[in-house]
């Protein structure tokens, strides 16, 4: 379990020889904060509606490793470089287990 991908691949409805696992359809990937900035990505990328689209998300996670290595910015108001941004990240030391 983690943190979901948050990439798409994107097809027109009907397209039927586009597969995801084409090195030559990487670019039909795209990444964006919800399913709804995927549609308008994909539909500018595609040339078309997002009532054309169809979206598959990606069905990897990111590992609980590197999920953890987010919980200091969650906590302490990323992107802004808070008060206590500065004062406990980065640390000092590295704790791997």
């Amino acid at each position: 379990w983690g943190h979901q991908i948050p990439a798409w691949f994107a097809t027109k409805k009907g397209e039927t020889a586009v597969s995801k696992s084409d090195m030559k359809y990487n670019d039909r990937w795209v990444v964006a904060r919800s399913e709804e900035g995927a549609y308008k990505k994909a539909a500018e990328l595609l040339g078309c509606t997002q009532e054309e689209l169809e979206l598959e998300r990606d069905s990897d996670v990111l590992d609980t490793w590197f999920s953890s290595g987010l919980f200091p910015f969650s906590v302490f108001g990323w992107p802004d470089n808070s008060e206590d941004m500065k004062a406990f990240y980065p640390t000092s030391l590295l704790e791997t287990g």
